[in-house]
């Protein structure tokens, strides 16, 4: 928990938790708190579900806690009835139980402000005369490493009730529980605030940076130079010896615009390199990133694989997203989530690269987007978009 004299501490004999003062001590969080699990009633009772104004807890309530800023949950999404909390393991905890959430997104925790109930999805503490709420939230944040440890599952990743009841905490006097837990408000709140500038500034750069490259591929870095209606009311007007054009044609007629292999299967260590739509990114296009079909499955797939210079696309999912594709991989594919955008002889790929990701470029696509979980782009929309295009020399 913190940097001890050796000479006044002691082993806590937990490995998280590391030395602690003599004068403190460790216990298995469950004594010194009682542990609640919590419930959802049956969804094949409507009447469990009428008349609901009890305050419940699910995952729905998670974004609340993701940044760690906020210390105590005061509402939820959803709330159950009375009727079902009595038809359920689900039980109203009084206010100040601290929460933590074990399922899915794992490793969440706050204190509640008022008395609530929760969903299987969170184990629950309401603490007893030996240990203060504020201090075992903290305590549940300096644990955020360890629950990474303690889950299990590769889909669906939960920390097990068994696991949670060997839980341990470090259990200084009260006295110092409270000091330390309000040095630590107020150490959290200025740190927080710091990052608040921080990211208020960040946010400013990227509004400077998305401006300045939208103004250089719409033209209008100059405004001593003639101009022209674009005809197309996303680009506006563009530099009068500027054309528009359809992306299509600053394609090779022999490497069109295309998506990759339909169902690429399952992963397999030896096979080929495929593109996917989350790969189409800085930092996401390596081979290590890289999931691999099998060689028989890409033989079908002849016409789209990658050359180096490639730009990639992605049109579902995180469509807009775009990148050029390294020499590592040269004669990788693509899935049906990507698209190739290979730039003939002329054209300069950085300046297309640019150009595919503006705002102007993406505003019509997005427009005919399609599907409410996973949005995609047509393949023959992509081709026809429009892009204004400057001479070479200019690109």
């Amino acid at each position: 928990m913190r940097t001890v004299d050796e000479r006044t501490a002691k082993p806590s004999n937990v490995e998280w938790i590391g030395d602690v003062p003599r004068h403190w001590k460790v216990a298995r969080t469950k004594y010194v708190a009682r542990l609640e699990s919590g419930h959802t009633p049956s969804r094949q009772r409507p009447e469990y579900w009428a008349n609901c104004h009890v305050p419940w807890i699910t995952l729905a309530d998670v974004w609340q806690l993701r940044d760690r800023t906020q210390k105590y949950i005061t509402e939820t999404a959803e709330t159950i009835s009375e009727l079902g909390l009595a038809n359920s393991s689900a039980r109203l905890l009084p206010k100040d139980t601290v929460i933590l959430s074990r399922t899915a997104s794992v490793g969440f925790s706050a204190i509640m402000g008022q008395a609530m109930a929760t969903s299987q999805d969170f184990v629950n503490w309401v603490c007893g005369p030996k240990i203060v709420p504020d201090f075992l939230l903290y305590v549940f944040r300096a644990m955020r490493h360890e629950f990474d440890r303690l889950v299990r599952g590769s889909i669906h990743q939960t920390i097990y009730m068994p696991v949670v009841e060997k839980f341990m905490t470090p259990l200084p006097p009260m006295a110092e529980q409270r000091a330390i837990a309000a040095f630590l408000d107020r150490k959290t709140a200025q740190i927080d605030e710091l990052i608040a500038k921080k990211q208020r500034l960040l946010d400013l750069l990227h509004e400077r940076k998305s401006a300045t490259i939208s103004h250089a591929i719409a033209g209008r870095l100059r405004s001593d130079i003639p101009t022209k209606d674009s005809g197309s009311t996303v680009w506006g007007r563009i530099p009068a010896h500027w054309r528009m054009t359809e992306l299509r044609h600053l394609t090779p007629d022999n490497r069109q615009i295309m998506y990759g292999i339909v169902l690429p299967g399952p992963d397999v260590d030896d096979g080929i390199p495929i593109v996917k739509g989350g790969n189409c990114e800085p930092g996401r296009l390596r081979l290590d990133c890289l999931s691999r079909t099998t060689r028989e499955i890409e033989s079908g797939y002849v016409r789209s694989r990658l050359k180096r210079g490639d730009i990639v696309y992605a049109i579902r999912g995180s469509i807009g997203q775009a990148e050029i594709v390294p020499p590592e991989l040269e004669g990788a594919n693509l899935t049906q989530d990507a698209a190739r955008i290979s730039p003939k002889s002329g054209v300069d790929g950085r300046w297309l690269l640019r150009a595919v990701r503006s705002h102007a470029f993406f505003l019509k696509l997005d427009a005919g987007a399609t599907g409410a979980t996973i949005r995609g782009i047509n393949i023959r929309d992509l081709k026809r978009a429009a892009i204004a295009v400057p001479p070479s020399g200019e690109q």
